[in-house]
Parts: structure tokens; C-alpha cells; sequence
């Protein structure tokens, strides 16, 4: 496979985050297949696997790029998507579901979720919590995978109790078991 950025440069295969994705060597570009991105996400953050972000939900957000810049698996002019609500732009092919992120765009896009997570867990954390129970049993991951996101939001419970209620928690720590 291309590099889609360099287009003269084949990708390499190499381990990052326990995924094997495909990289440039030259431009330090990142391939994902289908899935790859969530799982290196995952793997990077555990905290932040409950967030959600399809890029293939809104087709409205995608736009064809004018440029050459193509599939590096199928050859299709990619798609370029804002992630989720942010400024960072992905290219996204709609053939075989897979993601390039330019050089930096991986370290951008887990910055963006961990505000997310603080945002979306401080503030409408009931609301998260039904949603992810809700998937847990109707999810696109798979059972076992969309419980683990349960699982990992309701981590975030303690904190939060903590965060919000410091001398009720400092008496539950200290209570005998």
C-alpha cells in the first residue's frame, strides 16, 4: 500500500497502542483498518474507551477532498471528517471503513476526548451511564466490548462521588470493611 500523503512511499507495518497499523516511514502518517483506531484509542487511555465517536455516523460532516489524496487499500478519493465536534480533520474512506491520521492527529484526537471525558463525565454523567447500559445490549462493538465501556464510565462514579461530595468520600474511605 501508498502512503496517501508521500503517494511514492509504502506503508510498514508496526505495533502501536497493541494495534498493527500501517505507517509511513517518511511523513510518519497512520493507517487504520476498520476498528483499528478504537482499539489503539482503547489500549492508549483506558479511561476513554467509553467515549464514542462513529466518524461514519453523519455523512452531512463529510466532504470529498479536492486534493489526490486517496485510499491507500481500495484507491478512492478519501473523505475528510471533523472528529466528533472538534477541529481536527480525518480522512475517512467509505469503501472499506478505514481512517488516515496525518502525523500528530492521534496525540490531537486523545487530548480532545480527555476534555471530553472530564466534560461529558462531570456534567451529564447520568445521562452517559444509560447510554452506554443501553449498548451494552444494542451496541456495534459487541457485547463484551460495550460492556467494558460500561465498566470504565462507572469507574468514573468514584471520582466523580469524590469530586463532588470530598468529606462524605474521606468518611466512606476511612469506614472498616
Amino acid at each position: 500500500m501508498k502512503c496517501p500523503n508521500c503517494q511514492k512511499e509504502n506503508l510498514t507495518k508496526g505495533l502501536f497502542y497493541q494495534t498493527e497499523i500501517d505507517y509511513c516511514p517518511k511523513c510518519l502518517g497512520l493507517w487504520f483498518d476498520k476498528d483499528e483506531l478504537r482499539i489503539a484509542k482503547d489500549e492508549k487511555d483506558e479511561s476513554l474507551r467509553w467515549l464514542d465517536v462513529d466518524l461514519f455516523h453523519d455523512q452531512k460532516k463529510f466532504n470529498l477532498r479536492k486534493d489526490k489524496k486517496f485510499c491507500p487499500k481500495c484507491l478512492v478519493p478519501f473523505y475528510e471528517v471533523s472528529y466528533n465536534n472538534s477541529d481536527i480533520k480525518v480522512d475517512l474512506c467509505n469503501l472499506c471503513f478505514g481512517i488516515w491520521l496525518d502525523r500528530g492527529e492521534f496525540k490531537k484526537i486523545i487530548h480532545y476526548l480527555k476534555k471530553q471525558e472530564k466534560d461529558q463525565a462531570l456534567y451529564n454523567y447520568p445521562e452517559n451511564l444509560v447510554k452506554q447500559f443501553k449498548e451494552v445490549f444494542s451496541g456495534k462493538e459487541g457485547f463484551e466490548s460495550e460492556l467494558g465501556d460500561f465498566l470504565s464510565l462507572l469507574k468514573l462514579l468514584k471520582y466523580k462521588f469524590a469530586i463532588q461530595y470530598k468529606n462524605l468520600a474521606k468518611v466512606i474511605e476511612q469506614m472498616p470493611y
